[in-house]
């Protein structure tokens, strides 16, 4: 290679690293900022009421099946076979009932987790228009989540750690 074209690839090299090097970047860690949120507060007891209350309905469907079970048993010696296969249906039948209420509440695209998307969307919503307003203010070219795990960082430095000024940009006070 000749030395006019080593120079050149070597200053498009250069060109093309250059603008990277004056970017800035930081990070926030969401989970902090949620914690410190009132409205997550709010959003949290209500979930865990709805989760009480629909936990409190599988239970009771457990118990349904138990007791059923345990009357089987204490009268199995008295039915015809034709009654304890009925029986056994009946019970099947009402396991399978709980399975489905179970996977119908708690499953994946259960009512549960349907109902917490519903009422964090406008919180996460807020949030992200605050981070958003702090990455153009301080001129953020990329902003880290801290919380979205273990992979995403390996080492943040506290001075990057845009988290307060979006809480401040939220009207949040931290009270630590």
């Amino acid at each position: 290679m000749n030395k006019p074209l080593k120079i050149v690839l070597l200053l498009l090299i250069l060109l093309n690293t250059g603008p990277l090097a004056a970017q800035k970047f930081g990070y926030i860690d969401s989970e902090y900022i949620l914690n410190k949120h009132p409205d997550y507060k709010v959003i949290q007891e209500e979930l865990k009421k709805l989760s009480d209350q629909w936990k409190k309905e599988a239970q009771s469907l457990d118990q349904e099946i138990k007791e059923m079970n345990t009357q089987l048993k204490a009268e199995e010696v008295l039915l015809t076979e034709e009654m304890y296969q009925k029986r056994l249906e009946e019970i099947k039948a009402k396991q399978k009932a709980s399975q489905e209420f179970n996977s119908r509440i708690f499953g994946i695209d259960g009512m549960y987790y349907q109902k917490q998307a519903e009422l964090l969307q406008p919180l996460q919503s807020k949030i992200y228009d605050a981070i958003e307003r702090v990455s153009r203010r301080n001129n953020l070219a990329v902003l880290f989540d801290k919380a979205a795990g273990p992979s995403a960082i390996i080492y943040t430095d506290p001075r990057h750690d845009y988290s307060e000024f979006v809480l401040d940009e939220l009207g949040i006070e931290d009270n630590n």
